[in-house]
């Protein structure tokens, strides 16, 4: 049995490591098959598929469009929150947080987007199965009903002050 790792290659013994993702079992079969002449008289490969793992990631909170996205290699942070089409108007991208099973164990991690923006460090790598939560903005919550709310404030001071 032989699993595809993270990045979609696998490694067998005297054929070496093959870019598989996105192959058909077939197709992955003759390169084995192909590799292996050098070694095996007439080798004989079948490739089935023993379980399908997914490769989406989930982002979700203050983006245009939470859901589910496909896991493209090398796929970063910043990239998986352009594919949901960018942040919200009330997003705090300073609280942006990856939740990730490692092992059997739930990790977290918070980001900052700016800071990822402006090269203070790097943007990490997301991986299938990772959840992308991108926080709220008190801050911004807070401005918007105040703007919302203003209007229903004033409008009777308009009305005392028509009055006189």
């Amino acid at each position: 049995m032989v699993q595809v790792d993270s990045e979609g290659t696998i490694s067998v013994p005297l054929a070496g490591r093959i870019q598989v993702a996105g192959m058909e079992p077939d197709a992955v079969a003759e390169v084995l098959r192909a590799r292996l002449v050098r070694y095996v008289k007439n080798p004989v490969v079948s490739v089935n598929v023993q379980e399908a793992l997914s490769r989406t990631l989930t982002v979700d909170g203050q983006v245009k469009e939470p859901g589910n996205y496909p896991v493209m290699n090398n796929m970063t942070l910043i990239r998986a929150v352009a594919a949901a089409k960018g942040e919200e108007d009330l997003a705090n991208s300073s609280e942006v947080v990856i939740f990730r099973t490692v092992a059997g164990k739930h990790m977290a991690a918070v980001y900052n987007l700016g800071a990822i923006r402006r090269g203070v460090y790097q943007d990490p790598l997301v991986y299938a199965n990772d959840k992308i939560v991108v926080g709220e903005s008190a801050k911004k919550r807070m401005m918007q009903y105040a703007v919302q709310i203003g209007p229903a404030l004033v409008t009777p001071l308009i009305y005392i002050l028509t009055r006189l």
